[in-house]
């Protein structure tokens, strides 16, 4: 088979683990006798750079082509003082809206190699964890209508939130339909006692999962399901909620496996191109050091293989290459302890290919 890849390296640490990423795919295409044309294309603050916008019109064009998207990480220092309609961030929920990516899969496990890395409590730890947050991508409070005005007390901001029921209803879809091939149990996240958009949430999941044998469906408030996340995250097989919520909660989750270095995510919708990209941002510290983490970047391909092509075998070896150089003691400096001499990005990435 052959498939066309977009990639967004963007800035920072964003190209280092891209070229690990795609160093593994091509090992795996060597393998299962497939081809991966890569395309290069600009977005953050290396567009803003060499165009003036985070999202050139190339880039859009570039990826809506693609059979899929392998994105790095944008944004740093450097563009911090730019006005908000033109900072590198913008070009994330610019490709997001153009490709129609309405959810955002975000996998959270622990794993038994690096679980005294995780911050929690021995008896805590023992159980272990698999989790996976379902997050609305395109609608909420990020996308709603925003501004300044003169208020009460004199100059104010307002973000507004707003949900359809459409918006809500293809978000369960998804989630019902991950947990029937998971352990059959979803929390749906929000603030009903507070929010009407989350009365609207909550009404409308518990609707939509009426559709679906086999599946239980529960409602945690945001701030519980925080609690709950570093009391027992073992409880949790899937969890689904808004934009913003799943984004604060997402990475509150990664930090609890050891190190936002080792997760990845897909951005998905109706079709079957996805984009794909490890949930941490661009590092600039570590950027050219080798310190980099790559595995949420190679695992966010292996997701690519899953999701967007199908090629469930050639996924598994990714993540099986992963989990069995972790088990062999391969440490990057985030998830080192004081007694490992901790691998660079490419010597990682080595490890990783030589297991596949």
């Amino acid at each position: 088979m052959e498939y066309n890849i977009a990639l967004v390296k963007g800035d920072g640490i964003g190209p280092e683990i891209v070229d690990s990423a795609v160093a593994v795919l091509e090992k795996i295409g060597e393998k299962y006798s497939h081809t991966f044309n890569f395309t290069a294309y600009l977005a953050g603050g290396c567009a803003i750079d060499e165009t003036g916008e985070p999202l050139p019109k190339k880039t859009v064009e570039g990826c809506l082509n693609s059979d899929s998207v392998l994105l790095g990480a944008v944004g740093g220092p450097k563009w911090d003082t730019l006005p908000g309609n033109i900072r590198p961030e913008k070009a994330l929920l610019g490709l997001r809206a153009a490709l129609g990516l309405y959810t955002n899969l975000r996998p959270a496990r622990l794993y038994k190699a690096l679980s005294g890395k995780c911050p929690l409590r021995a008896d805590i730890v023992d159980k272990g964890f698999d989790l996976l947050m379902v997050r609305e991508l395109t609608g909420g409070i990020y996308f709603g209508e925003r501004g300044r005005r003169e208020g009460k007390y004199g100059a104010e901001a307002y973000d507004t939130e707003a949900y359809s029921v459409m918006e809500i209803e293809r978000i369960a879809r998804v989630a019902m339909s991950a947990a029937q091939k998971r352990r059959g149990k979803v929390i749906s996240v929000d603030k009903a006692n507070v929010l009407e958009t989350s009365r609207l949430w909550r009404e409308t999941v518990h609707r939509v999962a009426e559709e679906y044998d086999g599946v239980e469906v529960k409602d945690m408030l945001v701030d519980n399901t925080a609690m709950q996340l570093v009391r027992d995250p073992s409880q949790f097989d899937v969890l689904v909620t808004t934009n913003m919520f799943g984004d604060i909660l997402s990475d509150e989750a990664s930090q609890i496996t050891g190190s936002i270095g080792l997760l990845p995510s897909a951005s998905l919708g109706d079709g079957t191109r996805g984009l794909y990209e490890p949930i941490h941002g661009s590092a600039p510290d570590i950027a050219g050091t080798g310190k980099a983490n790559p595995i949420a970047t190679i695992l966010s391909a292996a997701m690519m293989l899953r999701y967007s092509f199908g090629l469930i075998t050639e996924a598994d070896d990714i993540e099986n290459a992963v989990n069995d150089a972790l088990d062999a003691g391969c440490r990057t400096a985030d998830i080192a302890s004081d007694d490992d001499t901790p691998l660079s990005c490419n010597e990682m990435t080595a490890e990783i290919l030589d297991r596949i």
